[in-house]
C-alpha cells in the first residue's frame, strides 16, 4: 500500500499540477474576465456582470463568423469522413477482382505515404503554400488554367467574396483526409479477409461492401474521427488567419479568428473571453451531440 501511494504522489500528482497550472487556471480565468471590460493592457477593470454575453447576440460580425463555423461542421465531417473511407477502401480491400482473395491495390504503402504526407507539414507551410498557390498572378491554379487556354477561369481566388471561403474550406479538406485515410485502413486491416470473399461470394459490390460491410466493422474509429473534426471545424483559425485573415469583407471569418482580433487588436479581452466562454459550451455541446447521434450497439467480429 505504501509502493502505491509513492507511485501515485512521484508519477501522478505532478502531471495533474502542471495540467491544472496551464490548462484548468486559464479556462477559469476566461471565465472571471468574461464578466469584465478589462482591454488587456491596463490592470484596471470593472465588473459588468453579462453585458458581454448580451453584446454577442447583437454582433453581426459574430453571427457571421459562427454561421461559417456552422458551414464547416456540417461539410468537413462528411465530406472528409466520406473521401477517407473511400480511398481507405480501395487501398485495402480494392484490389483486382481477379487475385485470389481479397487484397488492397499494389503499392497501398506508397499511396499510405502520400496521403498522410500533408500530415508531416506544419500549419504555418501549409497555409503559406496554398496562399501562393493561389495568388492571382503567380499561383500554380491560375497558372495552369492560362497555360490550358482557359484565361476566363484565372480568378484572384483569395480576393473574391464567393469563393474565399471555400478556397479555405478545400485546404482544410486537403489537411485532413490523409490522415482519416491512414486511420480507417489501419482499423480495416484488422477485419477479416473471410467476411469480404464472404460478401463478394454473394455478389456484392465495392459500394455495398463499403456501407454494409466496413462501415459497421469501423464504426467506433468513424465515430472518434467524427468529433476530432467537428472541433476542428468549430477552430479553423490557424489557417483562415494564414490565408485569408478573414476577408476578403468577413468573407471567411471564423470565430476562433474574431476572437483573436477582439483580444489583440481590438484590446477588448472581456468581451473576447465571453466569445471564448460561448464557444467552449458550444464545443462541449456539439462533441456530446455528436457522440449521442453516432452512437450505435457495436459489431463483434
Amino acid at each position: 500500500m505504501r509502493g502505491k501511494r509513492l507511485f501515485i504522489a512521484v508519477f501522478l500528482i505532478p502531471p495533474l499540477l502542471l495540467y491544472g497550472i496551464f490548462v484548468i487556471s486559464p479556462y477559469a480565468q476566461a471565465f472571471q474576465i468574461s464578466g469584465t471590460d478589462w482591454g488587456g493592457l491596463t490592470p484596471d477593470f470593472e465588473y459588468v456582470g453579462v453585458a458581454n454575453f448580451r453584446r454577442l447576440l447583437g454582433d453581426g460580425v459574430f453571427w457571421n463568423a459562427l454561421r461559417h463555423n456552422g458551414l464547416l461542421l456540417v461539410l468537413l465531417p462528411v465530406t472528409t469522413i466520406l473521401l477517407g473511407l473511400f480511398f481507405a477502401s480501395m487501398i485495402s480491400v480494392g484490389g483486382r477482382r481477379d487475385r485470389v482473395g481479397v487484397h488492397g491495390v499494389r503499392g497501398a504503402g506508397f499511396y499510405r505515404v502520400v496521403y498522410f504526407f500533408p500530415q508531416v507539414l506544419s500549419v504555418a507551410i501549409i497555409g503559406v503554400l496554398w496562399k501562393q498557390m493561389y495568388a492571382p498572378s503567380t499561383g500554380l491554379i491560375n497558372g495552369t488554367f492560362r497555360a490550358v487556354g482557359l484565361d476566363a477561369w484565372a480568378t484572384p481566388w483569395l480576393g473574391d467574396p464567393r469563393f474565399s471561403f471555400w478556397c479555405v474550406f478545400a485546404v482544410m479538406l486537403w489537411m485532413n483526409v490523409g490522415f482519416y485515410v491512414v486511420l480507417f485502413s489501419a482499423a480495416m486491416q484488422s477485419i477479416p479477409r473471410d467476411i469480404y470473399e464472404a460478401a463478394l461470394l454473394d455478389g456484392a459490390g465495392r459500394v455495398s461492401t463499403l456501407f454494409r460491410v466496413t462501415v459497421p466493422l469501423v464504426w467506433d474509429t468513424i465515430q472518434v474521427a467524427w468529433v476530432y473534426l467537428a472541433v476542428i471545424a468549430i477552430d479553423g483559425f490557424a489557417i483562415v488567419q494564414i490565408i485569408t485573415d478573414g476577408g476578403p469583407g468577413f468573407s471567411s471569418d471564423v470565430v476562433g479568428l474574431r476572437l483573436y482580433k477582439t483580444a489583440f487588436t481590438d484590446a477588448q479581452f472581456g468581451y473576447a473571453s465571453a466569445i471564448g466562454v460561448a464557444m467552449f459550451f458550444l464545443t462541449l455541446t456539439v462533441a456530446a451531440a455528436f457522440l449521442r447521434v453516432t452512437r450505435r450497439d457495436r459489431v463483434e467480429l
